[in-house]
């Protein structure tokens, strides 16, 4: 495994905000990345040198592998499952409420809370190796705290489907045609040249045009800060059932 350390981190380049995150664990995010990835959009929302938001992840193959296996094996109480559950959840509000465009680079893979992370973008572009998966009940809990993300974009339809089915990637491809990803790119580098573009001509429009349009795409989820806590309680607890305890040390 890499020696790389996890991080966040934010530059600017003409007027467009780059948010990157990084766990050297497949992009999985443990809860202090996920609280400082939430921190950061909201700050990028409130700066006015940002006109539009990037959000990416490092590393070549996974955009990200989900909430960290290792603090979920390690969660012994409801109230630490609750917290550990409202780390995505925390990440797609601040998503949600920030009143620019969030715009997803997704170079890979994603699963489970990184797929809730892509539904939450605003506009997202893709490589054809982004194939995504929903594998909570794998682990005996389900896609709970992202599924409002996720049915969202891809309609209860998509999600169910994806989300029953929780051992199969669904091609980048399949997700395109759900409306989840706008453009499926060959190359990471055909990718970032296609996203670059796109967000640089976004910074010429009105920024109060873009945040009344980001206002109407939201509509109806404003009730959602209370209702992705109702579902990481939820997760919490289903999360201690013995059914998920053996099937996590299963996968020690």
């Amino acid at each position: 495994m890499s020696e790389q350390q996890p991080y966040v981190k934010q530059t600017i380049e003409n007027q467009v905000g780059y948010i990157e995150f990084f766990h050297p664990a497949h992009n999985s995010l443990p809860g202090n990345i996920l609280a400082e990835l939430a921190q950061t959009i909201t700050d990028a929302g409130n700066n006015d040198d940002i006109k539009v938001i990037v959000l990416k992840s490092g590393g070549d193959r996974t955009f990200c592998a989900g909430a960290s296996f290792n603090e979920l094996i390690n969660i012994n109480d409801e109230a630490t499952g609750k917290v550990f559950f409202s780390g995505f959840a925390n990440v797609i509000n601040a998503m949600r409420k920030c009143p620019k465009f969030i715009i997803g680079r997704v170079q890979g893979k994603t699963v489970g809370g990184g797929v809730g992370v892509a539904s939450a973008t605003d506009y997202c572009m893709a490589t054809k190796f982004a194939a995504i998966k929903l594998s909570e009940l794998n682990v005996g809990i389900g896609p709970f705290v992202v599924g409002p993300a996720v049915e969202r974009k891809l309609g209860l339809s998509g999600m169910s489907q994806i989300a029953i089915d929780a051992n199969t990637f669904y091609p980048a491809e399949w997700a395109k045609q759900k409306g989840l990803f706008t453009q499926v790119f060959d190359t990471t580098e055909a990718l970032d040249e296609a996203v670059k573009t796109f967000a640089e001509n976004l910074c010429n429009y009105n920024p109060e045009a873009m945040k009344e349009m980001k206002k109407i795409f939201w509509q109806g989820t404003e009730d959602w800060d209370t209702l992705l806590a109702e579902r990481a309680t939820i997760s919490g607890r289903l999360v201690l059932s013995d059914f998920t305890k053996k099937k996590l040390e299963s996968y020690k």
